[in-house]
């Protein structure tokens, strides 16, 4: 069976990552995308106007969603036909950290990107609590996020 995220999921993880950046007392812009890197969620917090966070947001979700990793973990050519297409549709893909894969019974199934926060650590805490609140909801099956352990890329 194949599932993908609906926008009501992707709305519960937006909200999560936004309460974080609220308790933080941090104005940031989170996206969602789908596992072919397609938006389909998005918001803006109050206050978050760097000249490219919304993109940077989008960004970091579809580089997270095509690779199946962390963006800031992510080295070398994108190298993955999925987010290749969404990169040639006009959409970046960012290398930094800030946006995480959403997985769902071990498979991707999208990514969560957040910018604007003063550090790109505190853009993944928020990615990283909006994903948790969707793996805690008793609505999903399963989904989960994945770190790997070792070296920190900026």
């Amino acid at each position: 069976m194949f599932v993908t995220l609906t926008l009501a999921e992707s709305n519960s993880i937006i909200e999560a990552a936004i309460s974080t950046a609220s308790r933080l007392k941090i104005s940031v812009c989170v996206a969602v995308c789908n596992r072919q890197g397609h938006l389909v969620a998005f918001k803006r917090m109050d206050g978050a106007y760097d000249d490219d966070a919304d993109r940077s947001a989008v960004g970091k979700a579809v580089a997270s969603a095509g690779t199946g990793q962390p963006s800031g973990e992510i080295t070398g050519i994108l190298d993955h036909p999925t987010a290749e297409l969404v990169v040639a549709q006009g959409m970046p893909a960012r290398r930094v950290r800030g946006g995480l894969p959403i997985r769902r019974d071990g498979a991707v199934e999208g990514g969560c990107g957040v910018a604007g926060a003063p550090s790109n650590e505190s853009d993944e805490e928020c990615a990283r609590a909006g994903i948790a609140a969707f793996h805690d909801s008793p609505s999903t099956s399963g989904p989960s996020i994945t770190r790997r352990q070792g070296k920190r890329s900026r």
